[in-house]
């Protein structure tokens, strides 16, 4: 057998749960094994492999290059092997009843052309959308797959994926530019006006940017709805920080500067582990998956 072979596929699907969920301790319970076991089968891969995967660090395990590697070709396998056992399982499990799906109002003009082109696919499952600024529990039965932005969901027992990392900048109507003149950098705040949200949004990196860089005097409106920002901008009231996706899909606003890369949204695809593996359940994100693959690199980028 080659020096690098794996003689225990298993020992890849504790790698993946590690990876996923950042610690042996998170490993384990999902796995539902002692933390003794999974160390023991990171190291015999490791040991297999002659290769580092996990850089260890007080409060966690990230995958090395090689480890990353190995865990986006362990990902592929392993959705590969869900879609196979889904078409295996085709005549026990019938696609149809009701797929519940969470995510926030403003995804909803982004992911409701996704949404049509499943059902037209599959006409027999019946789509539920619960737009909700509150998490609901998938444990609980409320919602099967959650499509959440911002920072990745940590609640156990869920599966958690990239979906993409949607652009965001700065954007205000031409009425606002007329009479305020040119906005052509960050450092250019002088004689602008800004809309801002009501609470705090650290999680979002270009409405945190606002809250910490904009004078105070400067933020003439405020909003709790993200819809409001744009309504707002479009109306020429100031300067509003938006995804492109959105502001960009109806005419009246102008892009002001190119997107900072630090100011992505992470798009998560959130499902409990007990549904991951449902025939609809993986189908649908499997949808998901590919028609985020195929936005524009101005609208946002694969995760």
């Amino acid at each position: 057998m080659a020096r690098n072979s794996v003689k225990d596929w298993n020992n890849l699907h504790y790698a993946l749960a590690v990876a996923r969920a950042g610690t042996l301790s998170g490993a384990a319970l999902e796995l539902n094994v002692s933390h003794s076991t999974v160390l023991r089968r990171i190291d015999a891969l490791e040991k297999a492999l002659d290769t580092r995967l996990f850089i260890r660090h007080p409060r966690g395990y990230v995958p090395t290059e090689a480890g990353q590697m190995l865990m986006n070709a362990a990902e592929n396998m392993q959705d590969q092997l869900d879609l196979m056992v889904g078409k295996m399982q085709g005549v026990d499990e019938a696609l149809h009843g009701t797929l519940v799906i969470t995510t926030v109002n403003t995804l909803i003009p982004l992911l409701m052309p996704i949404i049509r082109g499943f059902q037209a696919q599959n006409p027999q499952v019946r789509l539920q959308l619960v737009a909700d600024r509150r998490h609901l529990r998938l444990e609980h039965g409320e919602a099967h797959i959650g499509i959440r932005p911002g920072a990745r969901p940590t609640e156990p027992d869920y599966v958690v994926q990239p979906g993409a990392s949607l652009q965001n900048t700065l954007y205000a109507s031409q009425s606002y530019l007329d009479e305020c003149g040119p906005f052509t950098g960050l450092d250019q705040l002088d004689g602008h006006r800004f809309i801002a949200p009501i609470e705090a949004y650290d999680f979002i990196p270009s409405l945190d940017w606002i809250t910490r860089h904009v004078p105070e005097e400067q933020i003439v409106f405020r909003c709790n709805e993200f819809s409001g920002f744009e309504d707002a901008a479009r109306c020429g009231v100031g300067i509003a920080a938006l995804q492109s996706w959105c502001a960009e899909a109806r005419p009246g606003l102008q892009r002001l500067i190119d997107p900072p890369p630090e100011w992505q949204t992470k798009l998560w695809l959130v499902t409990h582990r007990d549904m991951h593996r449902t025939r609809k359940v993986h189908l649908f994100l499997q949808w998901v998956k590919e028609a985020l693959a195929r936005l524009s690199p101005d609208i946002g980028v694969v995760a």
